[in-house]
Order: C-alpha cells, then structure tokens, then sequence
C-alpha cells in the first residue's frame, strides 16, 4: 500500500490484515519503486497525491519501465472523470474514490485478484505443447513425459500458471520454499536452470524463460516470429 496519510494508513491497513492480507506499507513513491525491484506483491493500492511523485507516474513506471503487470488498485480524493480514465488507460486495474468503505474495497480487491489468476485448483495445465497434471505431477512436452523432480515440478507450474508476470526470487523461495533469509538465492538460479533445460523452454516451443538482473525471472509466451506474446495466464 502506498499512501501517506497516517489516518488511511491505519483503517485500511486494519480492514486488509482482518480480512487474511499481508500488508506492507509505504509513504513515499520512491520506497515503493526502491522495493518493487527487489520483492513481488499480489496486488497494489496506490494513492495519486503523494509527498514526492504522483501515483499516476509510479503506475507509468510499473508498466512502462519495470514491465510489471502486478494488479494495480488506486485509492484515491481525486473524483474528476478525467483523472479516472487516466489511470485506467495508465493500467490501473480498479478505482476506488476515498473515503473507501471496507465491504467495497475488500470486493474490488478480491476481484482484482481473481481477474489476475488462473484458477489454483484446476487438475491440468494445457499451454501447448506443454502439459502438466496436478494429479500425477507428470509434465509432458508435445506428449513425451520430462522427468523433473518434484521440486521443478512445483517451479514449473508456478511459472507456468504466473506466465508474463515478472516474479523475484525473495518470492520464490516463499512461495515454493517457504522461507525467505535462510536459502541462498543460488538455489532459485540453480533450479530455474534446471528447469529452462528440462523443459526446453526456447522460443521454437513457445515459451522462453527470461532472467533480470539481481531480480528474479519472468516465463514469456513466444509468438511465432520469435517475438514476445501479449500475455495471458495459462490455463
């Protein structure tokens, strides 16, 4: 949450951490833009008057700079029509005009939410020509099964159920590990590697797993000239 006043700060950092939500809290644009290079989060609620810049240029910068498609929520005084539509057009996902009420924002989050993620409990992944079934915990690629580990099966699916989202390793290594300080980061490059070989992921099948610097990884859909796809999730 990025959001300066103190007051706001602690009713919706009260309504999101009774309702089951992680809240991590920023004042200032530039803290926010400082950790969004180095951590993932599920959504974001951004407010647009901020002590140092707008949350209109911090959106711009987490889509055009960064390439991060993480759910974007504005919380904001700012009720002008044309301000909405700007940050819609911007990439914002939602518009809440404050003062927000908990039953709405909590709904509007839970559908961004939604909207962002494919199903978790659906038994196959089919993104041709990979498949991966949830029930056996076999990956095929064009039908041959690969051997992973259970480990890289477990990687393989988040990646592939988090296609064209740019995830860091901190993130990783907390939602396949579940710890974040005490494994070495290595470990993330030393089974994405793993990974990206097994399954062949090279853009004449599709999909390429790209890497950012002292950042984390991203899956990308290949197009068939070679360029990157417009995302969608697999499914």
């Amino acid at each position: 949450m990025l959001e300066d006043d103190p007051v706001q700060v602690e009713i919706l950092g009260s309504w999101l951490r009774a309702a089951g939500h992680d809240v991590h809290t920023f004042t200032r644009s530039r803290d926010l833009m400082r950790e969004a290079v180095r951590e993932s989060y599920d959504l974001l609620l951004i407010d647009w008057e901020l002590p140092d810049l707008p949350g209109s240029d911090v959106l711009r910068w987490l889509r055009t700079e960064r390439a991060l498609n993480t759910p974007v929520i504005f919380v904001t005084a700012r009720q002008d029509e044309n301000d909405i539509v700007t940050a819609l057009a911007a990439g914002a996902d939602d518009y809440i005009v404050k003062p927000a009420r908990r039953m709405e924002l909590l709904t509007r989050i839970e559908a961004v939410l939604r909207r962002s993620r494919p199903p978790a409990d659906q038994p196959l992944i089919d993104a041709s020509p990979y498949q991966f079934d949830l029930n056996s915990h076999t990956a095929r690629l064009n039908g041959e099964v690969i051997d992973l580990t259970e480990r890289e099966f477990e990687l393989a699916v988040f990646l592939f159920r988090n296609v064209g989202r740019l995830v860091s390793r901190g993130h990783l290594l907390e939602s396949l590990w579940g710890r974040k300080g005490d494994v070495p980061t290595r470990t993330v490059d030393t089974h994405m590697s793993r990974v990206r070989s097994k399954l062949a992921l090279r853009p004449e099948n599709g999909y390429r797993l790209a890497s950012t610097y002292n950042y984390g990884y991203r899956l990308e859909r290949v197009a068939d000239d070679g360029k990157r796809a417009e995302e969608q999730p697999a499914a």
